[in-house]
């Protein structure tokens, strides 16, 4: 994979397709591949950059606290750094907590945000459930946390009793990726529980696609309207039949709704040059 020096670390990256730039932002614990069922799709329209986030996968993994408006500085060193003057920014659950401190800061940077799962502010519910992976990740690891404490809130119980098959290849999925070490797990994890970008919501600037799976818990609807109304720009799409990750559970429709709303947002294009190594 391909890396930069951006916010004085080294971000590593992969980039696919040709087009718009389109900057997908990993969720929790999760490495560049995470939006694999995603990229075949989008990089027949945008040139698709998918990250390492600090702490995780390639990417180096500095000590020190983080917080999401750390890693959207450091997501905006990185399109510095890789000559990137504008993109569509696209993550689902850490990664849009992460887009929307980007659009934020930097609003003149961001074509269009694609929010997927998201809050503003977390909340004591959502507290106690990322404090319990912590938990758990201490006891048996990263990637058997991830199966076996965060898949349960991705995914609903129909998709465990009628595809279970499926839920075991990605369950094999997670377990042939870089783990990530516990250590840095609860760095990004905190960051996670202190995410508060409320305040700013009334910054972001680009047209805004906000969606959630019906039946999500972790971060349900009951966020959708604080989100609605603080980005003025935006529109809501709901997912029924999903939980958290209708970007696996409804892999054809998440991705022809997002697509969609990428497409509609095209035509003022970042420029994407090549990137210093």
């Amino acid at each position: 994979m391909p890396n930069v020096t951006a916010n004085k670390i080294r971000m590593n990256y992969e980039q696919q397709g040709t087009g718009e730039p389109l900057i997908l932002i990993p969720y929790l614990a999760a490495d560049h591949a995470c939006y694999a069922f995603q990229v075949g799709e989008y990089a027949k329209h945008f040139s698709c950059i998918s990250l390492d986030l600090r702490g995780t996968g390639a990417s180096e993994k500095p000590p020190g606290a983080y917080t999401t408006e750390l890693l959207a500085d450091d997501v905006a060193g990185f399109m510095q750094a890789a000559g990137i003057r504008k993109a569509h920014v696209a993550g689902l659950s850490l990664g849009g907590a992460i887009g929307m401190w980007l659009a934020a800061k930097y609003p003149d940077r961001v074509l269009s945000l694609s929010l997927h799962s998201c809050w503003a502010t977390s909340d004591a519910f959502q507290r106690t459930i990322v404090e319990s992976w912590q938990i758990v990740a201490k006891t048996v690891g990263v990637p058997e946390m991830i199966i076996r404490a965060i898949f349960p809130w991705c995914f609903t119980p129909e998709l465990y009793a009628e595809r279970p098959d499926y839920i075991d290849s990605l369950a094999s999925f997670v377990r042939s990726r870089p783990p990530q070490s516990v250590p840095d797990f609860i760095q990004q994890s905190n960051a996670v529980l202190a995410h508060d970008v409320d305040a700013h919501l009334g910054r972001i600037a680009a047209p805004t696609q906000i969606t959630f799976g019906r039946q999500d818990q972790l971060t349900s609807t009951r966020f959708a309207d604080r989100l609605k109304r603080g980005i003025r720009n935006s529109e809501l799409l709901i997912f029924e039949g999903c939980a958290h990750a209708p970007l696996y559970e409804n892999v054809a429709e998440f991705n022809h709704r997002t697509l969609a709303f990428l497409q509609r947002h095209t035509g003022a294009a970042g420029r994407l040059a090549t990137p210093s190594r």
